[in-house]
């Protein structure tokens, strides 16, 4: 690309730069080199700049204004970098492939532009839409809707009756719509309660590699709008997940859990089963949630707790012994 036609499509503005120069790829600010593209979004990185050898940086309207090396000024340059880094490598459309080794009921309804890798089982009653893509391996049971554009990477497993909206990925190992972990205490042994409910994954979610959702027990387990799913996540029976919400690798939320738009969780946060967390609210890793939390904010510890109470308390637990000592020498 030019960089008058990266201006263009980030909708920037160019300083100290020749418009017609090009750029082929994006690179760290250490390894970019004077054909290529680099961006600073972290402050902690400041000091790259000075011996980066990118042909391009990506600034914000008001870092480092006294730079004379090209520049393209953007709202915000990690968004930026995500645009044009899409537009180097954009998803490869389906073209209606088929692998002679895919087994395919007949009663399947896939559109003529899906493609279907080496591998793949598809049961009967499922209906794949326009533009999606099955890779190698993956399983997908009877009654299953996936649509328009959707992406299943290798070795995916969708159970049956799962609903799949538009736009979706789901990455390798993953499953969608395994059985709920459900089991009443006749009080000498566990009895199996059958999970005959099913799962709903809203349009542009994302799901991580080797994460797992379950389906409901009755009713539905439903992901929406926008959910953006780490790896090794584990989504219990019923839980519903609010638009837009980001949970991290290895997180975990029990049965019935309900959560609002808008929040986050950290790596091996744990939310307790029937609570219910309203929109916009922040978790670090490895945070407890084991009751209702009824107010957007942030949050840590374990049971979580706001995040300003929670530094204060790993502030006193860490000088404890010193407390403990002046205590008994006072006494």
């Amino acid at each position: 690309m030019k960089l008058s036609e990266v201006a263009a499509l980030l909708e920037g503005k160019l300083e100290n730069a020749d418009h017609d120069q090009q750029v082929i790829a994006i690179n760290s600010l250490s390894h970019a080199t004077s054909q290529q593209v680099a961006f600073l979004a972290n402050k902690k990185y400041i000091h790259d700049v000075e011996h980066s050898q990118a042909g391009l940086l990506l600034l914000s309207l008001d870092m480092m204004p006294e730079l004379s090396r090209p520049i393209l000024r953007v709202t915000d340059p990690y968004i930026a970098y995500a645009k044009l880094q899409a537009y180097f490598h954009p998803q490869q459309p389906s073209m209606g492939y088929r692998d002679t080794s895919a087994m395919i009921h007949p009663d399947a309804y896939l559109a003529d532009n899906v493609d279907i890798a080496a591998g793949v089982i598809i049961a009967a009653g499922v209906h794949i839409s326009e533009g999606c893509r099955i890779d190698a391996g993956c399983v997908i049971e009877k009654n299953v809707r996936l649509g328009t554009k959707c992406y299943l990477h290798a070795h995916v497993i969708v159970r049956s009756e799962s609903i799949i909206g538009h736009h979706v990925i789901i990455q390798s190992g993953a499953v969608i719509g395994s059985d709920g972990f459900g089991f009443a205490w006749s009080g000498s042994e566990f009895v199996k309660i059958p999970q005959v409910g099913h799962v709903v994954i809203e349009d542009h979610a994302e799901i991580g590699a080797n994460t797992c959702i379950d389906r409901a027990a009755i009713g539905e387990t439903r992901i929406g709008m926008g959910v953006k799913i780490d790896n090794l996540v584990q989504i219990a029976h019923n839980v519903e997940i609010g638009a837009h919400t980001v949970i991290a690798g290895q997180a975990g939320f029990a049965g019935s859990a309900k959560v609002g738009k808008g929040c986050q969780f950290g790596g091996q946060s744990a939310v307790a089963g029937h609570t219910e967390i309203k929109d916009g609210c922040l978790f670090a890793g490895k945070s407890g949630v084991v009751g209702n939390v009824d107010k957007a904010g942030n949050y840590a510890g374990h049971p979580a707790i706001p995040l300003r109470n929670w530094l204060r308390s790993a502030s006193l637990f860490a000088r404890l012994p010193e407390l403990w000592r002046s205590f008994v020498t006072k006494k």
